[in-house]
């Protein structure tokens, strides 16, 4: 791994989170992978070998149970849904290098490889623990054939997560209370032999990986409680069918699902260099020796990727990842997707409506910060692509290109002006800087920003004011061709298939996917034909429609399911439903006496052995005050110092987990939207 800014001349690897084969996609999922194919589409321009690899992640006990519900294998019920990835990524212009799967055979003997290297280097160890059995069928009931409360906050879990309440990953025989998922009768424990990987021995490596890890903070901050608290060891097998087996001839246990996921990211590069060469992309040179790997990743998955992940490798003597890229999750309309509510657009659906690919990668890719939560509507995405696409690139684009094409024949017969050559430049160093600051956002705005200058640019000159005869109308038109060139360049990563059709209007040769950001400064050629308009804006009616169909979609579902929703399908789907106004009301005199006060917090830290809570010091004007909340994995707490908030200064003092709180934060939402002022209040001063 290097720390050199990009390009360097090692190979990178640029992966995204394997979807797993459990269910259709939605645009939802999308947002992870199509910020991975700009990312790794955006290194190539920068004129980095690059390899961009996923695939489908085929194990685990949901795919077990949902097939047995089914009546088919598991293998046919995952098979068929990374079928579906295969086509639908394209459609979206996702292009892996290559997709593969966890259960094909260049995956199992790679991780039989690995897990070989951890047993051979003393990193595994047995030990007897409690495992939940079904006595009525006499099996044992890995993850999720096994439902109970959570030991460390009391909510209903899953037998692998405490998915309702602290977020907290949970190991066989920790949940209390069992239940079969198979009978619904109560489980018991017990003992059975199980293969442990010694975590603990990589504490010290793990604590300076984090410290030179890149990419978004979150994915940083999240993890630092585990490495630097007591760091647990992982138990690595299950007894299930249905995985890649333990490599121990005398064992019928089979690897735990997150062994073997990521481990097909190293097997599906390795899958890539045998189609195309070792010469083209060596997957060795990446892994074994020194590459720069980044993983793309949703903010559920990062502790998998920053601890246990990490600490695989080292023990497998392979490469450590240069950077992890956690995502915010996507709502819709301010609410949670819910697969089972039909409460999404889903990936088809949106292909099916109409809309070019381009546009959905573009609200992606540039709709705020990487590692931010990100709200999708239907309103909103309209008012992005009619006022951004269509009227700030395809406006400049289509004006500078027909008045050249109609007054000149193409590119006029002039040279670059140092101003446009300048803002081009500056384009360039912004797109390389986002690149650089893994930040997919401020890549994808270079261009957008430029045909913004292109705009103003023409507007201020006016050549369809002046004479023929005059060269500043040549010189300006040939500035603008230039500009339209290099959008080309650098749009292609947010917006290929546009890219590409540009490119042939300007009677380019070859391809915009395989130029590097140079090209952009390169001259026009000389001649081109007529152009067409690239963006189409959506008519208002067209939402309402939309939001009309979604609205019926929802209320049906709801209808089917009585309002029980049984799913367990881990969509974001804490803020489904708002809750319902209170029919008690409180009087004035009740409310007085709340002391509601401005904060500004002074300082904020992730509370060791508590998944979601922080401890904040806040100044509350008359004193400073310590508080506890959840928002750990919420928010970057490096990034809340000496932001104003909201306190209820008031409330009973309380302990949780052993940290005293004098105080609540006050927050909107499931995802704890931070209340504070508009104006400029100090701490201190009362809410009335």
């Amino acid at each position: 791994m290097s720390h050199e800014d990009f390009p360097t001349d090692r190979p990178a690897v640029v992966t995204c989170g394997l979807p797993y084969a459990n269910g259709d996609l939605h645009i939802g999922h999308l947002r992870t992978y199509v910020g991975g194919d700009v990312y790794a589409r955006a290194l190539r321009k920068l004129g980095q070998q690059t390899a961009f690899v996923s695939g489908s992640d085929m194990h685990g006990t949901p795919v077990a149970v949902n097939a047995e519900k089914e009546g088919v294998t598991p293998e046919e019920f995952a098979l068929s849904y990374h079928e579906t990835y295969e086509e639908t990524f394209p459609k979206f212009n996702v292009a892996f290098d290559n997709y593969g799967h966890t259960h094909d055979e260049t995956n199992a003997e790679m991780t039989t490889e690995i897990v070989s290297r951890l047993i051979d280097g003393g990193h595994v160890y047995e030990k007897e623990i409690k495992v939940a059995f079904d006595p009525v069928e006499e099996q044992p009931l890995p993850d999720r054939y096994v439902e109970g409360t959570c030991p460390y906050c009391g909510a209903h879990a899953r037998g692998d997560e405490c998915d309702e309440g602290c977020g907290r990953h949970l190991e066989p025989g920790e949940i209390e209370e069992p239940t079969s998922t198979l009978t619904g009768n109560p489980a018991e424990y017990r003992d059975r032999k199980h293969k442990f990987f010694r975590v603990s021995d990589f504490q010290e490596y793990l604590q300076s990986f984090i410290s030179r890890l890149e990419g978004t903070s979150n994915a940083r901050n999240q993890p630092r409680e585990w490495i630097e608290g007591e760091l647990q060891d992982w138990c690595i097998t299950r007894d299930l069918d249905w995985g890649i087996d333990y490599p121990e001839e005398e064992t019928d246990l089979v690897l735990y699902v997150w062994v073997d996921a990521p481990i097909e990211y190293i097997s599906s590069t390795k899958q890539y260099t045998e189609r195309v060469g070792s010469e083209a992309f060596d997957w060795e040179e990446a892994w074994k020796v020194d590459g720069d790997i980044v993983h793309v990743i949703g903010r559920d998955i990062i502790q998998h990727h920053t601890v246990f992940w990490p600490a695989m490798l080292r023990g497998a003597d392979f490469d450590e990842p240069r950077a992890v890229m956690a995502s915010g999750f996507i709502t819709l309309n301010g609410k949670g997707f819910s697969t089972s509510r039909d409460r999404a657009v889903w990936a088809d659906e949106y292909l099916d409506e109409g809309f070019h690919p381009d546009l959905l990668r573009y609200y992606l890719a540039t709709n705020g910060g990487f590692q931010q939560d990100v709200d999708f509507s239907w309103e909103r995405f309209r008012e992005r692509v009619n006022n951004e696409l269509v009227g700030t690139v395809g406006n400049f684009l289509y004006r500078s290109l027909l008045f050249a094409y109609r007054e000149f024949g193409g590119t006029p017969d002039a040279d670059l002006s140092s101003e446009v050559r300048e803002r081009i430049d500056e384009a360039i160093e912004t797109f390389g800087a986002g690149v650089n600051d893994y930040s997919i956002r401020q890549a994808g705005d270079a261009a957008v920003r430029l045909a913004g200058f292109g705009n103003e640019y023409i507007q201020r000159n006016e050549p369809w004011k002046l004479d023929d005869e005059d060269p500043q109308k040549a010189q300006v038109i040939r500035d603008c061709v230039q500009i339209a060139k290099a959008v080309g360049v650098l749009f292609e990563p947010v917006a290929p298939e546009k890219a590409e059709r540009l490119w042939e209007s300007l009677g380019e040769s070859g391809s915009v996917h395989d130029v590097e950001v140079a090209a952009a400064l390169e001259p026009p050629e000389r001649e081109f034909g007529e152009p067409t308009e690239l963006f189409e804006k959506i008519p208002d009616e067209r939402v309402e429609e939309l939001n009309a169909k979604l609205r019926a979609r929802v209320e049906e579902s709801e209808a089917d399911r009585d309002g029980d929703d049984e799913s367990g399908d881990g969509d974001e789907d804490a803020a489904a439903e708002l809750e319902p106004l209170a029919d008690e009301r409180i009087s004035f005199e009740d409310f007085q006496e709340l002391d509601i006060r401005v904060g500004r917090i002074l300082g904020a830290e992730g509370i060791d052995g508590a998944d979601k809570l922080a401890r904040l010091d806040v100044d509350i004007g008359v004193e400073e005050r310590q508080v506890v909340a959840g928002i750990k994995q919420l928010h970057d707490l490096d990034a809340l110092v000496g932001e104003k908030v909201i306190i209820l200064a008031n409330l009973e003092k309380a302990e949780l987990f052993g940290v005293e709180s004098n105080g609540m934060l006050l927050a909107a939402g499931e995802e704890a939207d931070l209340l504070t002022t508009l104006g400029d209040a100090e701490p201190g001063e009362t809410v009335r």
